[in-house]
């Protein structure tokens, strides 16, 4: 199978809203929500690119802002449309993140990009997506793109699964770096801060701010998942207090990266 069709049969089998809706993945969806209503503005016009099935695009709709969504996936975007209610200003279109060549620049004043990089496994496709996510951007808007990060998918994929031994003799895993290398087979490409700031660095952009958006939660997943509601409020307290720790990112298993188009 070709890397469109491998997503189009993980993600047809794949319940993401489930997960964004569990105790544990309500943690990112709200640390994403956070800076997403951080950085709206009155007025604002939204793009999120690889939309999934809608969760982020219909939310901030629900705020009463207009909203375009791309998405590549067509059971995704049945699942899309069929949540939108009368009255929501939300269009969703199929399209790939790599060429946007059917909007014009310019013309977003926040645009997400959060499900692309985790499936693009080029550089060249890396940089021509967010390129294309710039284009689009209005001078000063701001871009908001997601990431899946290379050492907790080590630490919990590779040594806590048993999986590290079957990595090296696939040739994904090196044992002096230790950094991981994908092919779409694996799905997900990883990443360090420091490959994210040379993708972001080499654009019209500056960073506003990099988000753990889980932090700690995947390693704690039972403990999180039985959390009662003041508990979890409380956790939720500590997150927020750790996500935009330096020293603490890259041990998240998702991060945000948040720039503003410079020019």
């Amino acid at each position: 199978m070709d890397a469109r069709e491998i997503l189009n049969a993980y993600y047809g089998a794949y319940d993401e809203e489930g997960r964004l809706l569990s105790r544990h993945g309500q943690v990112e969806y709200r640390t994403t929500m956070r800076y997403i209503q951080r950085f709206l503005r009155p007025g604002a016009r939204v793009l999120e690119i690889g939309a999934g099935t809608g969760r982020y695009s219909l939310a901030i709709a629900e705020m009463g802002y207009p909203v375009d969504a791309v998405e590549l996936v067509g059971h995704n975007i049945e699942q899309f449309r069929a949540k939108i209610r009368p009255g929501l200003e939300v269009s969703v279109r199929q399209g790939n993140a790599m060429d946007l060549s059917f909007l014009p620049d310019e013309s977003y004043d926040l645009v997400l990009l959060l499900g692309p990089m985790y499936h693009l496994f080029t550089g060249e496709d890396q940089r021509r997506a967010y390129s294309e996510a710039v284009r689009v951007t209005k001078k000063g808007g701001v871009l908001m793109t997601a990431f899946c990060m290379m050492d907790p998918t080590i630490l919990q994929y590779g040594f806590v699964k048993g999986n590290v031994p079957d990595l090296i003799a696939k040739g994904l895993l090196d044992t002096e770096e230790f950094r991981a290398r994908s092919t779409p087979a694996e799905l997900f490409q990883l990443w360090r801060t420091e490959d994210i700031a040379r993708l972001v660095g080499a654009f019209p952009v500056e960073r506003l701010r990099l988000v753990g958006t889980d932090m700690a939660t995947n390693y704690l997943r039972e403990a999180v998942d039985s959390m009662d509601d003041e508990m979890f409020e409380l956790y939720l307290r500590y997150h927020f207090s750790i996500c935009e720790r330096a020293d603490l990112i890259g041990a998240s298993h998702h991060t945000l990266d948040i720039a503003r188009r410079l020019c």
